[in-house]
């Protein structure tokens, strides 16, 4: 049965070596082919903009959508995307952005004739008026929540099952130019903007193909569909109608085509990358990372990873609602040993809560410092009435099965509150489909979570527990705010610094909502992952970067570096 599934896995990875390319010389030294071979391990969940929530679905997806701007993979900042200019008022509540002439959505079938039409002003409004209606298919409204003018009220008028009277702040002027009104000065608008759930989709999309649209991405970017067998394998193909162009005047794309595989087993990705079969590789074994990461072989790319993985807790239910228990647990972690012995060095241990390192303007010395301090843990729990552990329930740690590290951390977690505070852990490992819905539904007591940031900003990370973000049904699922924390204090702070233009005040106003969260302790923050890739010798012009955000349209092959293999 091994050797037959083995067989199974090679055939569905195709080669991305330079001599099975026909390349194509272009100007300023580069090269037109090749077949750029990726896997992604972790489930998908959607590829459709507005429940697309995984960084897997995100990196095939990006190459698919794109928005009005959009993040530079080298330095993250903003950049010009399906509009090509904008303009800003002086009270800093009205964008106006001039669009692109002549791009066109890839064509499908939703179209008349299978041909795509020209992209206009209107599928702008549409899809962000979409955006701000609930349905199944929408967990991102919590992105125009509160910013745009009409998104709330549009929101609930559709929710208590009236008419929708629009979003008064999104307007089309005409054709090539879109109008967007803010409540009130938004500093971070344009990088919301660069969310995936801002990106463009044609109404055709929908309405032909219904439910299978989240996995039937049409869009206006660099490659199109050409055919998907869930579980196994994807292809996107270059779009020869794409508008894009480089710095020497080449259209871009310069590949032929996207292929992605599904394989979960990172031993039979990495036995893949090494034989050539896969361009990259991205979070290696925790068995090889020294060995990899010292190879000549192969360009090695890492960079602080703007992520965070955290334990949530469930305040809502005992025992978890006693914060002295849930500080105990926070307590009794040893970070620093699961960073060492465990990741191999390829994080660093969460010291000040939830938001990543790196920010120059956060005061992170204001949020208190998460110490491992296993007897003052174990005189938490015996003021909470639970000496040496005594009376407490056996504790179901659940995390999901397809990520780096995540069960052997959970391991080394088990065993330090197993000694450290006399705990009975069971680690309950789930599929990743399993496990967030447990999450989002509230069905979980102690549970890993990980959060890549949507904009390189600490307001991201914090999002994840503004009360306004949770819903007010019980019986709903909770994406973004899992925890479902509610804390008038925490949601003041935050909501004053959406609206802070100035960064010192506003880093500090982040700062103090982080201080209330972690006074509270309703997550238990871990450690921050390193990005870290492995890409073959041939691989030009993909750089790395915090948020992991691909851009494959400028990547290219160079033959003279093609493979001995």
């Amino acid at each position: 049965m091994r050797r037959a599934a083995f067989l199974l896995v090679l055939g569905l990875f195709g080669c991305s070596t330079p001599e099975k390319v026909r390349e194509r010389e272009a100007a300023g030294g580069r090269y037109y082919g090749g077949v750029f071979n990726m896997n992604e391990g972790d489930d998908l969940g959607s590829l459709f903009p507005l429940s697309l929530t995984r960084s897997s679905a995100h990196h095939i997806a990006s190459q698919v959508y794109e928005g009005l701007v959009g993040f530079d993979q080298h330095d993250l900042s903003i950049r010009p995307g399906l509009a090509g200019s904008w303009t800003i008022d002086e009270s800093r509540t009205v964008y106006t952005f001039t669009l692109r002439s002549g791009v066109r959505f890839h064509d499908d079938t939703c179209f008349a004739g299978g041909v795509g039409r020209a992209f206009t002003a209107t599928d702008v409004v549409e899809s962000f008026t979409a955006l701000c209606t609930p349905s199944a298919s929408n967990v991102l409204f919590w992105l125009f929540q509160d910013k745009v003018r009409g998104a709330n009220a549009h929101y609930a008028a559709v929710l208590a099952g009236r008419p929708g009277p629009g979003v008064s702040g999104i307007e089309e002027v005409d054709e090539r130019t879109v109008r967007i009104t803010l409540t009130t000065p938004y500093p971070n608008f344009l990088q919301i903007l660069a969310h995936q759930g801002c990106w463009i989709f044609p109404k055709e999309l929908i309405a032909h193909h219904g439910d299978e649209a989240r996995w039937h991405p049409v869009g206006t970017g660099p490659f199109r569909l050409k055919r998907f067998v869930p579980g196994e394998v994807m292809v996107l193909e270059r779009w020869p109608a794409y508008w894009g162009r480089d710095e020497h005047g080449n259209q871009l794309p310069f590949l032929d085509a996207i292929r992605c595989t599904f394989v979960k087993e990172k031993e039979q990705e990495l036995q893949q990358f090494e034989k050539g079969n896969l361009s990259m590789i991205y979070e290696l074994p925790l068995d090889r990372t020294e060995e990899l990461l010292s190879s000549t072989g192969y360009q090695v790319q890492a960079v602080p990873g703007l992520t965070v993985q955290f334990y949530g807790l469930d305040h809502h239910h005992p025992p978890f609602d006693d914060v002295r228990i849930r500080k105990a647990i926070s307590l009794a972690i040893d970070r620093q040993a699961i960073v060492d012995s465990v990741l191999n060095g390829l994080a660093v241990p969460a010291t000040h809560g939830v938001v990543a390192p790196g920010f120059a303007d956060y005061p992170y010395d204001s949020v208190p410092t998460l110490m491992y301090d296993p007897a003052k843990a174990s005189a938490l729990l015996a003021a909470a009435g639970h000496p040496g552990g005594s009376g407490m329930p056996g504790i179901y740690l659940q995390v999901n099965s397809d990520g780096f590290g995540y069960i052997r951390v959970a391991e080394a977690v088990q065993e330090m509150l197993s000694r450290n505070l006399g705990l009975r852990v069971i680690t309950s490992v789930l599929p990743a489909e399993q496990h967030y819905k447990r999450v989002e539904m509230g069905q979980a007591r102690i549970w890993r979570e990980g959060w890549i940031v949507d904009h390189p900003d600490p307001e991201n990370f914090l999002a994840l527990f503004y009360g306004l973000s949770v819903p007010t049904d019980t019986a709903q699922p909770s994406y973004l705010n899992s925890t479902r924390y509610r804390n008038a204090t925490y949601d003041s702070l935050f909501a004053r610094a959406l609206r802070t233009p100035g960064i010192s005040e506003r880093m500090h106003l982040l700062a103090e909502a982080e201080h209330r969260l972690m006074e509270d302790m309703v997550v238990a923050p871990l450690y921050h992952e390193r990005s870290v890739r492995l890409l073959q010798p041939w691989v030009r012009d993909l750089p790395i970067n915090g948020m992991e955000v691909r851009d494959l349209r400028t990547t290219w092959f160079d033959p003279s570096a093609r493979s001995d293999k």
